[in-house]
């Protein structure tokens, strides 16, 4: 049996408007890594762990 990190069986959820225009993810707002998980487009999604840290110090 193997043991690790559990996936999150819920994908992200992007924003589509500002994914509509993107080439990186189709619109989709999501990307597929090697592992088959889904995580937000780097190209058009914000980075949600850069904005909880600017919330924290300011």
């Amino acid at each position: 049996m193997a043991h690790g990190a559990h996936r999150n069986p819920f994908p992200p959820h992007p924003d589509l408007a500002l994914a509509r225009d993107c080439e990186q993810c189709l619109g989709w707002g999501t990307v597929v890594t090697r592992d088959g998980d889904h995580e937000l487009c780097h190209s058009c999604q914000p980075d949600s762990a850069g904005d909880e840290e600017a919330a924290a110090s300011g």
